[in-house]
């Protein structure tokens, strides 16, 4: 019998590897997830992990998407290197493009709830690297769906764009290994013009100022209650920090320039 191995990186306590799969605990919004993740396959995007079934305990049994994590801060050199950050950008055209004629099952779940409309997608929504897979020299995908939901592509290129430029507070990223702000503007215009973007820089960042401000409100809702991703992110400060990168991004002049 093969050994369970605790996986570090993504936001889930009790994930293990056992062999070339991972197990996970399944939730209320994981048929919802596992549909998506079928689509995907059907559409033969690489960059995300294949559902297997469930397994004798009841858990969930997912592909396991072979690299290096990010893991605990401060992040090894390759995630704020410039090839990882176009290859994020890459991946989230690929992904955008499979998703595209996506449409949910009517009783879709999400954990965060919202509801599919004409012109959203269901996005990943926690694409960082910390739930990123690196591996020999290439982002072979990213795990840890449990945050899918409806979003609209813009919203979702900001969210992935504060992840990995970043946009989030200064003292955070530089906790995460992260010291050249000076070189985010264009860090940003590199993100976007390969993902394909053709408005305005500053576009996506009022639109990621709003998706931070939105996280913030979720994590002081949900963390008072019982869910315990939202009550250590709670703990941590998170919305603090969230709150502080808003505002850092409202008085930078660089960005009013984008």
């Amino acid at each position: 019998m093969m050994s369970a191995d605790r996986l570090v990186g993504g936001n889930d306590q009790a994930v293990v590897r056992i062999g070339a799969t991972v197990r996970r605990p399944v939730r209320r919004w994981s048929a919802s997830v596992h549909e998506l993740l079928r689509h995907l396959e059907r559409q033969k995007f690489g960059g995300a992990p294949r559902v297997l079934g469930t397994d004798e305990l009841g858990r969930e049994v997912l592909t396991y998407l072979e690299g290096e994590s990010a893991g605990e801060p401060p992040w090894p050199a390759w995630t704020w290197s410039e090839d990882a950050l176009v290859q994020a950008a890459r991946w989230l055209r690929d992904y955008h493009e499979a998703v595209a004629g996506y449409v949910p099952s009517p009783t879709a779940c999400w954990r965060l709830g919202g509801t599919w409309t004409p012109g959203m997608i269901i996005a990943h929504n926690d694409a960082g690297p910390f739930n990123a897979a690196w591996h020999d020299d290439r982002l072979a995908g990213f795990f840890d769906w449990d945050f899918a939901g409806p979003v609209t592509p813009d919203s979702d290129v900001a969210w992935v764009a504060i992840a990995w430029v970043p946009l989030y507070a200064r003292r955070v990223a530089v906790a995460d290994g992260f010291a050249d702000h000076a070189s985010r503007p264009e860090r940003l215009r590199l993100f976007l013009e390969t993902y394909g973007w053709r408005g305005r820089p500053a576009e996506i960042v009022r639109e990621a100022q709003a998706r931070m401000r939105a996280r913030a409100q979720q994590i002081r809702r949900y963390g008072r209650g019982s869910d315990e991703l939202y009550v250590r992110l709670y703990e941590r400060g998170v919305a603090d920090h969230l709150d502080e990168a808003v505002e850092e991004l409202d008085s930078a002049a660089a960005w009013s320039r984008a």
